[in-house]
């Protein structure tokens, strides 16, 4: 009997149920990351499944298959009970629990190392993957607190005046989708990629239910079963099923996200799918790519560039045995250089590159995630000899390999192949854009001009990212601007960021990962903007009452609170939006504008010169300082005593819009615009819409004070 890889739906585990037909099918081989049938039903399994092995061993791991599984059951149960217990959460309380979920699997993830040395993953292969994936939620949770409101709508970009007396209003503002995030992800990075996808949309508040590719999807399991373990997971938020989705898209409806992370043949062809065309469902892609590093024409032999551009191009060829979107793919290097980078490749591999299985001390490059994956790897390669590519490092032999034991030996069982560099004499060669081996493969490409340079890294067709090792800030600039569009990310790599840098193939949960064309036209990541990808941007226009009721923040023209106590002797428990200070005048004088001059050492000529003041367009003559009026300001409507407001921690958004003369008077209006209590600290951050006015009643400064306040009085 074959146990089977769990799923996990509707709130509980379910494996299919034991059929005594025939044994487990092997898996069928694949052309891409994720190549598996995803619209048209399992075409890879038998009755009793899909059989999963050791990458190294060859060894039977487990069974997958979703025979009997109710696919459509699990999309309903997501976009009902997993809307309504994410729905009822802040962006703030859900960024709490990213956190816990980090610790969770930081608690328990030697067992996630011990089950990612079984997909070929050597240490340092699973510390990308799975400390990379526990990363993502820490940022994302940072993130989360930082730059959203604790609410469950985001207000995005200034007030957008529609009438002259301010009474009709327009804001753009985003709400959480009503569906479902279907997450297909790849074999290569079943932990971070599952969690790249989930954080954003949980943070959004979207349901995720993620299908892990087959090869490593063991792994997927184990990650979602300590994330159900902990306890933590809201009711319907996380839903993993193991296997195949037959007519997945054919549940899909208007609402429902697709991430797809794969090949570009299979994104395309679901992409076609009617619910995607014209039933509303959301699709991004992210897919391989025949991504480029180029070396400048000054990173010669001996240059610090040089030696960064090799360690980059042997590193990307080896990490995950070349099996990453990332991976470059071109290397594009000034003709007088080719020889002396493929030498070095050839001595760098030959220094730092031990091949076996992982298990086994000293291995630093682990085999591919499956046979059939070796096997593509090399059809691949075979087309870029064909094409006229030359193998100058490595060979496509079988190779011997460090075995668990210790012992080194040939291994028929596992799925390993030597890193291979190709040099084609014809950078033109269509093979050398077109064709990916994604495994441990590159080709070495030539260029004489930077104009040529840029030319070969366009015919990738679109890329996930592409490098630049160059000193030369000119070439920089221009190697740059002309393959930018063509591109998702860039790395400029010299001698000043070589230490720091993270490397051609690391995707930072910070900046975009993505790319145009052959790449997928999609967009993860990239901080906060993954995040609005899980959301709809919706215009709305209205009065300031009814805008301040929708989003949470105080709108000019709305109602105001300025009797009673003084705003800041009021707790977060007792301060509402709306609350506001209205201050007496003061007047100024030239006096009062020297000594603040003299006392800060700020003379500008239109503070001390009349005749140049004068002179000046914008003043009438000597003006007060925009900073002696903030100042005042302050005085004019701040409260003394100690209480519930502890600091001032920042002024936003400053505008200074009509020059204050002598003998002119100014006062203030502060309006407590929006309340963001912090989930875990006894203190929260109000906003307050500060208002200066002259004795015109002309608005002379605009800008928003940002203070630290205590939830209850007595924590003060």
């Amino acid at each position: 009997m074959t146990d089977y890889l769990p799923s996990y739906v509707r709130g509980a585990w379910w494996t299919p149920a034991l059929r005594q037909a025939q044994g487990p099918n092997d898996e069928s081989p694949s052309k891409g990351p994720n190549d598996e049938n995803l619209s048209k039903g399992p075409k890879n399994e038998s009755p009793k499944g899909t059989a999963v092995r050791d990458a190294s061993t060859g060894e039977i791991v487990t069974t997958v298959s979703t025979e009997g599984l109710d696919l459509a059951g699990a999309l309903e149960y997501a976009r009902t009970t997993g809307h309504a217990s994410l729905a009822a959460l802040t962006f703030h309380q859900r960024a709490v629990l990213l956190k816990q979920f980090a610790l969770a699997l930081t608690e328990r993830k030697d067992e996630l190392y011990v089950l990612s040395a079984r997909t070929g993953a050597t240490k340092g292969d699973s510390w990308v993957d799975i400390d990379g994936g526990i990363g993502v939620l820490f940022s994302y949770s940072g993130k989360g607190r930082r730059e959203l409101p604790n609410s469950t709508v985001h207000v995005e970009g200034p007030v957008e005046p529609l009438s002259k007396d301010g009474s009709f209003l327009g804001r753009h503002v985003y709400t959480t989708l009503p569906g479902v995030a279907v997450q297909i992800n790849a074999f290569n990075f079943p932990v971070w990629g599952s969690l790249e996808k989930l954080a954003p949309a949980f943070l959004a508040g979207m349901p995720t239910l993620v299908k892990p590719a087959t090869p490593t999807g063991y792994l997927a399991e184990a990650m979602v079963r300590i994330l159900v373990e902990s306890g933590l997971l809201p009711e319907g938020s996380l839903q993993l099923v193991s296997g195949s989705v037959p007519h997945l898209l054919d549940h899909l409806r208007l609402g429902d996200i697709v991430g797809f992370t794969g090949s570009a043949s299979t994104a395309e062809s679901l992409k076609a799918h009617p619910s995607v065309q014209t039933g509303g469902v959301r699709f991004t892609a992210e897919t391989d790519s025949i991504n480029a590093s180029v070396l400048g024409t000054d990173a010669v032999e001996g240059t610090p560039e040089f030696d960064a551009y090799v360690r980059q191009l042997v590193t990307e060829m080896t990490t995950k045995a070349g099996q990453k979107c990332t991976a470059i793919r071109r290397a594009i290097v000034p003709g007088a250089s080719a020889d002396a980078v493929i030498a070095a490749v050839q001595a760098r591999i030959a220094e730092k590159t031990v091949l076996g299985d992982p298990r086994a001390d000293g291995v630093t490059m682990g085999p591919l995630a499956s046979i059939a994956q070796r096997d593509e790897v090399l059809r691949q390669v075979q087309k870029l000899q064909d094409a006229g590519g030359r193998v100058v490092v490595g060979t496509t032999d079988a190779p011997d390999v460090r075995r668990a034991d210790g012992t080194t030996g040939p291994s028929s069982d596992g799925a390993f192949v030597s890193p291979v560099l190709l040099r084609f004499d014809d950078a033109q060669a269509d093979a050398a854009h077109t064709v990916e081996a994604f495994g441990p493969v590159s080709s070495l490409l030539t260029y004489d001009t930077t104009a040529e340079a840029v030319a070969l890294v366009a015919r990738g067709g679109g890329s996930l990212v592409t490098s630049i090792a160059t000193h030369d800030a000119a070439q920089a600039v221009e190697l740059a601007t002309g393959i930018a569009a063509f591109n998702g990310r860039m790395l400029l790599l010299d001698r000043d960021d070589a230490r720091s840098s993270t490397g051609h193939g690391s995707p930072l949960p910070n900046l975009v990962h993505g790319g145009p064309g052959r790449a997928g036209g999609g967009e993860e990541l990239g901080g906060i903007r993954a995040v609005l990808h899980h959301m709809q941007r919706t215009a709305v226009q209205g009065s300031p009452e009814m805008l301040t009721a929708l989003t949470g923040v105080w709108h000019t023209g709305s109602a105001a609170n300025s009797g009673g106590r003084h705003p800041f002797r009021k707790s977060l428990a007792e301060l509402r939006i709306g609350d506001q200070i209205a201050s007496a005048s003061r007047e100024v004088t030239l006096a009062d504008i020297e000594t603040f001059a003299h006392f800060t050492g700020d003379t500008f000529y239109a503070h001390m010169d009349e005749t140049a003041a004068a002179a000046n367009p914008f003043f009438p003559g000597r003006v007060a300082h925009g900073y002696l009026l903030v100042s005042w300001a302050a005085g004019l409507f701040v409260d003394p005593e100690p209480g519930p407001v502890l600091a001032n921690s920042g002024l936003e958004n400053l505008r200074f819009i009509t020059p204050v003369s002598p003998g002119d008077a100014i006062r203030v209006e502060l309006t407590a615009k929006q309340i963001t209590p912090r989930e875990t600290d006894e203190y929260g951050e109000v906003r307050w819409d500060a208002v200066i006015r002259n004795q015109d009643d002309e608005l002379v400064a605009t800008y928003d004070v940002l203070t630290l306040v205590s939830k209850q009085a007595d924590a003060a």
